[in-house]
Order: C-alpha cells, then structure tokens, then sequence
C-alpha cells in the first residue's frame, strides 16, 4: 500500500498536470505496478467514504419511519455502491480509448482518475461533515456541492486536455463518461440496493 508521502507525492503530480505542467507526470508512477498501486486509491478515500455514508444514514434515517434501524448492511451496501461508481466510469474510458485508438493511454488515464479522487473523496467528507453538524447553513453548503462538482469536471478536463492535447470532442467525451453516468445511475443503484432516502 503506498505511503502517505507517496500518495502526496502523486497528488501534488496532479495538480501539476491540472495546471498544464507536464513535469507531473514524472512524479507518477507510470509503470504496470503503477498502475495496478494506484487503485489503493480506493482504501486511501475509505476514512472520507464513511464521514460521507454517516451522512447518508443520517438522510436516509429522517426519511424513514421513526424506529428505523440500519447496521452494518446498510453500509457493506454502500461500499458496493461506491465500488461501481468508482469501476464503471473506468471500464467506459476503455470503450472510449479503444474507439479512438487510445489504448496505449488508457493506463495513464486509470492512474490518474485514481489517485484524483483522493482529494476530491476528502473535500466531500469535509461538507458532508457540515451537512451533519447543525451549522445551519444549508442553502451555503449546498452551493459548495455544487462548487465542488464543477471543480471536479474542470480538474478532469484539464487534466485529460494535457493526456490527449487539444482535441475538445474526445475530451468532452472522456470527461462526460467518468461522470454523467455515475450521476444517472446512482439513484437508481441506491434505490435497487435499499439505501436510498425515500
């Protein structure tokens, strides 16, 4: 499992390459091993992942019944759901890099949506902790959502600009397949899975 200073180490890579510096990619570990560490992304944003479901229990708890009770089913639930949405989007940026002949990226693209996610899953935790605490400013942290989920298509954007260069219509795409379909599908999966807020 890499380091806390490795993984520092490759995020700090990131934001040079959301910056338009190549020389981040020189603090990726760009190799097959790389490739197959990067996806201890998923254990490193674990730690934000349950501030976020401790939310959601919360939501989906004041929509139920009073008396409703949830355990650790409700939350290996989650974990599934959170699974998928982080496979899916990948397998789709497969489709597409091997559409367009891009197959030789592709692994730099997994490497680098993964170890993005970890700031990302920690600036979501930190507002889903507000959404918790009675701050009592819900319309604010609302719009941080909503702040954040730009950011979040900008920094793909920007970074999949420096892997592929100015081709505006396969960026768009790459970016609208890592999220558009999370967004459609999660509700539904929430739904299926019996941990959706009714």
């Amino acid at each position: 499992m890499p380091s806390y200073a490795e993984v520092r180490f490759y995020v700090s890579g990131i934001w040079l390459l959301i910056k338009g510096d190549e020389q981040g990619f020189k603090q990726l570990d760009l190799t097959d091993r790389g490739l197959l560490r990067s996806f201890w992304a998923f254990v490193w944003c674990l730690p934000a992942m349950f501030v976020t479901w401790a939310w959601w229990r919360m939501m989906f708890l004041q929509a139920m019944p009073p008396g409703t009770k949830t355990g650790g089913l409700f939350f290996f639930r989650l974990g599934m759901l959170e699974a998928i949405d982080w496979i899916l989007p990948l397998i789709l940026v497969g489709i597409v890099c091997a559409l367009f002949g891009l197959g030789q990226k592709f692994p730099t693209m997994v490497i680098v949506v993964n170890w993005l996610s970890v700031p990302f899953a920690y600036a979501y935790a930190v507002l889903a902790a507000a959404f918790i605490l009675p701050v009592g400013m819900t319309g604010f942290l609302a719009l941080l959502h909503l702040s954040l989920l730009v950011a979040v298509v900008v920094a793909l954007t920007r970074v999949m600009r420096m892997l592929c260069g100015p081709q505006p219509l396969l960026v768009t795409a790459l970016v609208m397949v890592l999220i558009v379909p999370d967004m459609l599908l999660s509700e539904m999966l929430q739904r299926f899975l019996g941990v959706y807020p009714s």
